[in-house]
């Protein structure tokens, strides 16, 4: 059974340190990482957050990535690609060796909080090990068992809740102006308003939390 792994690393052990640093106020999130050679990545990457010029100028003195180009902008954010160098071995070692996912990581000031899939324990455990061996430093913050399908439990959504957003969507709830009261749709799933309100109120909570951060353990 593949499982789910949350890691918090210091950005000096990982990538753009200086960056980072240099512009604590901003935030990087990678969207994508595509594998370029055996001890090579290549990370699409959003900025958001605050001096782009400020975080651009640090690329220069960050070794960590190289061949940085500004793709998108959206908003305030910007879509950046580049090149990592240094300080990624356990990524390459995970992605590539392991065949593991990326679901979700985030920089921000001295720290990355990363989100990946393994196909077993087993392959978690053989990273893990990995990183040991070579003086790779990290926290392990929580494993989840992928006891769901992708889209619920990607998200900490139960059946129940991925169930009732997507009837909720479907009958036109979340448009403007609404196609569906709240009472409307409770009638149609059979239960009560109060319950179709925690419902909401659950999986609303749930999604919003795996998808804009990434647990500590102080959040438990």
């Amino acid at each position: 059974m593949s499982v789910i792994a949350e890691f918090s690393v210091k950005s000096d052990d990982f990538a753009l340190y200086h960056a980072l640093t240099a512009a604590p106020q901003m935030v990087v999130e990678i969207e994508q990482v595509v594998a370029t050679m055996e001890d090579r990545i290549m990370p699409y990457f959003w900025v958001i957050g605050g001096d782009h010029a400020e975080f651009e100028d640090s690329f220069h003195a960050d070794e960590s990535v190289t061949d940085i180009a500004a793709i998108d902008e959206v908003e305030g954010a910007r879509l950046y690609r580049g090149e990592w160098t240094q300080n990624v071995e356990s990524i390459v070692y995970a992605y590539v060796e392991l065949g593991a996912t990326i679901l979700q990581a985030i920089g921000r000031d001295n720290n990355w909080e990363l989100r990946m899939r393994f196909d077993d324990r087993g392959s978690l455990s053989e990273f893990r090990s990995y990183c040991d061996e070579n003086g790779i430093s990290y926290e392990l913050n929580r494993i989840q068992e992928q006891e769901q399908p992708m889209a619920s439990a990607q998200y900490d959504l139960t059946p129940t809740q991925r169930e009732t957003l997507l009837a909720a969507l479907e009958a036109g709830y979340y448009e403007v102006p609404q196609k569906v009261t709240m009472s409307e749709l409770a009638d149609r799933m059979d239960i009560t308003q109060q319950a179709l309100s925690k419902r909401f109120h659950a999986a609303h909570e749930n999604l919003i939390t795996s998808t804009l951060t990434i647990s500590h353990p102080d959040d438990e």
